[in-house]
Formats: C-alpha cells, structure tokens, sequence
C-alpha cells in the first residue's frame, strides 16, 4: 500500500482548493459537537457542492487524472458490455440505456457506436451525473467520438418514475459514502474524523444502534465474531440506494461493475483493516484525511448486500461474475480473432495487452465483479454463462 510519504506534492491550485474544503468541513465538524462520522466526510470530501472531489473540475479520469477505468483501457470492455445490452434490448423489445455516472463519456460512446453496428441502438441513452462539470466532459466526448448519436444522449438530475431497458454503473457503487467501524472487544465503535492541532485525525465513539446491529448481522451471518481490533467498513445507504434502483426499473436489468467480494470474504478475520481505498495520481494508498477534495476515495463493494437489498427491492439476481468471465461470456475472444482486428501484427498485440489487463485475475479480471439485477425479465444473460457465482453471495 502506498502511503502519504510516496504520492506526489500537491500544486498550489490543489493545496489551495484541498485547504478550502478542509476549511468546511472544521465548520461541519464545529457544527456537529466536535465529531464528524465517517460517511459524512466522505459524502463533502466526495461531493460538496464546488469542492468536492467529483463536484470540482479537476481531470480526474484516464492518464492525465487519478485512475483508469476499464472503458478508457479499452473499447473492448465496452464492445463486450454492448453485445449483452443488446441482448436485453431485443428481450424487452426495444427500451433505453440509464448510465449512472459515466465518468468521462467514453463508455457511453463506445456503447451506442458499437450497439449502432449491431442494429441495437436504445431508444434514448439516459446519463444520471450530479456533475456538472462532468457532464460538460462526457458532451464533449460523445461530440468527439459518437457525434451522430447525440441526439439520442440525454442527462437526468434523478431517477426516472419509470424505466424500461438496461441500467449500467460501473464503478459507482464503491464511491458511496460508507461508515467505518472498529472492534473493541465487546464494544463496537464508529470511526469517524475530529479537528486536532489544525488538521483533520481520526476519533472513535460508541457506534450507533444502527451500525451496531448492521455489523452484529454480518457477524451472525458469518458465525463468528469479529476480533478485537478489526477494522472496516459498511455501506448503510446502500439499500436504499438499491431500493430507488428497483422503484424506477419497470422491465429489464441493471448491471453494476465494481471492484468488491461477497460477504463471506469481505469480512474475513485477516482482512483486519478493511478495503478503503485512495487514487491521486494514479497512486493508491489508505489515508483519506489527507489531499481532501483533491483525490477518490472509495471502498470495495459487498455484493452479498447488493443480492439482498435487490431481493428486498422486488429485484431478481439474474447473475453474478468476475469481470473476465462476463467478458468472454460476451464474445470478447471473439473481438480478439485476427478477422476482426486485421491482419496487422501491432494492432493484435496492443488489443493483446488491453484484453489482459480487462481480465488477468492479478489486474481488474477478479477484483472486479458484475452483478444483474433484473424486473420482468426471465431470460439467461449470456455474460453469466460462462460461470455465475450468484451462489456465493
């Protein structure tokens, strides 16, 4: 794990806006008594309107940003995605696309090229983005890359009432504020972040009935108790967040690409100090109290909670993968076929080393995971036909 001594000084720009945040937040940590929970930090460090980290307008995608997403590795992930979009498409006769948060745009420009060349196209291709900054990104590059189907692109500032089609996040769910907790031998605590000698510090407190009893049911799940010391995180607004997902989706799936585990793992006894991570400069290490504002902050996802509050929402699990199976589940060996990329021997070899990087366990091709979620749709998803993993959830 990276640590602080080895990222990169911030620019005076960046340590500016990153004093201006942190200067708000003292004012929230003032204002709550002296104590800030976790997910609240995380929610302004991530948020805040005009200084949170996905509210400013710093690049924070592709190589001139913090981290690389698997669209921008390569058309290739987004290729795959669109055969299996097309296949709900064609299931429910027709419908949409709702992307949540598309990042810099180039997965929704990939998506309707390649869904124009397999006769697929959506009726509209929705954007949910509570960027504005990144909303004027991802225009700019559906101008650049899909400018003939940008009359079908539109942005929402919510959920719809009601939505037929495919629903797409990837990597949306780990920038959801979690809650951070810690065991003190019978004692559960809340971590959360405090003011101390000018800067921001942990500090723990009794937790809350509510986390209380979310981490005492992972434990009941589990069969045993967390030790003394165990440090981690929970996501407590997931379910609700899932449940607005269910409310709107009528017809169709939702499918939600993410770096995260089931349940069982996730809170192993030896994973003592949870999954929060942080991206600055395409470096990644633990400390989200530091270059606030200027660096993600994120945390695996427990699909096993996903599974369950999709089943409380009235969502049906249609499947769940690592990144690499659902990828060759949708014909990716087949894009990597000499046919189809030419005969040209640096062309195979550069698409050679993007496919690796999609789907090697030791980059995203495990550490990454897709799960469906589906309403009024029964039929088998091709990208969980190589190998579902739904009952490990």
């Amino acid at each position: 794990m990276s640590t602080a001594l080895t990222l990169p000084p911030l620019t005076p720009d960046e340590a500016a806006h990153s004093r201006r945040l942190s200067h708000r937040i003292w004012e929230e940590i003032d204002k709550c008594g002296g104590w800030l929970s976790f997910e609240r930090f995380m929610e302004m460090a991530l948020y805040e309107p005009g200084l949170g980290y996905y509210s400013a307008g710093a690049t924070k995608l592709g190589a001139g940003g913090d981290f690389v997403t698997a669209p921008e590795i390569s058309s290739l992930f987004s290729r795959c995605l669109a055969t299996q979009c097309s296949e709900i498409l064609r299931q429910v006769s027709g419908g949409s696309i709702l992307e949540l948060g598309a990042g810099s745009g180039v997965m929704a420009a990939d998506l309707l090229n390649e869904l124009a060349a397999q006769g697929a196209l959506p009726e509209r291709y929705l954007i949910l983005e509570v960027s504005a900054d990144l909303r004027e990104r991802q225009l700019a590059m559906i101008r650049e890359r899909a400018a003939e189907h940008e009359a079908r692109v539109d942005w929402l500032d919510r959920l719809p009432e009601e939505f037929r089609g495919v629903m797409l996040a990837n990597e949306v769910l780990d920038a959801l504020p979690v809650q951070r907790f810690r065991v003190r031998g019978d004692q559960l605590n809340a971590l959360g972040v405090t003011w101390q000698l000018g800067r921001l510090d942990w500090s723990e407190t009794h937790a809350a009935p509510e986390l209380e009893a979310a981490v005492r049911r992972i434990e009941a799940n589990s069969g045993e108790r967390l030790p003394d010391g165990y440090t981690s995180e929970i996501n407590t607004r997931l379910a609700p967040w899932i449940a607005g997902i269910g409310a709107a989706l009528r017809e169709g799936v939702a499918l939600f690409i993410d770096y995260g585990l089931p349940q069982r793992q996730y809170y192993r006894s030896d994973r003592r100090e949870g999954t929060l991570l942080c991206h600055f400069r395409h470096r990644f290490h633990d400390d989200p109290l530091i270059n606030v504002g200027v660096q993600d902050i994120g945390a695996w996802v427990d699909f096993t909670a996903v599974a369950e509050a999709a089943s409380a929402a009235g969502l049906t699990v249609a499947g769940f993968a690592t990144q690499a199976h659902f990828l060759i589940g949708n014909g990716l060996e087949q894009l990597l076929a000499p046919a189809e990329v030419g005969h040209e021997l640096a062309s195979r070899v550069q698409l050679a080393r993007q496919a690796m990087l999609l789907t090697l366990p030791g980059e995203m091709g495990e550490r990454f995971k897709v799960i469906g979620l589906s309403r009024g749709f029964d039929q088998p998803l091709r990208g969980f036909g190589v190998r579902d993993l739904a009952a490990t959830l």
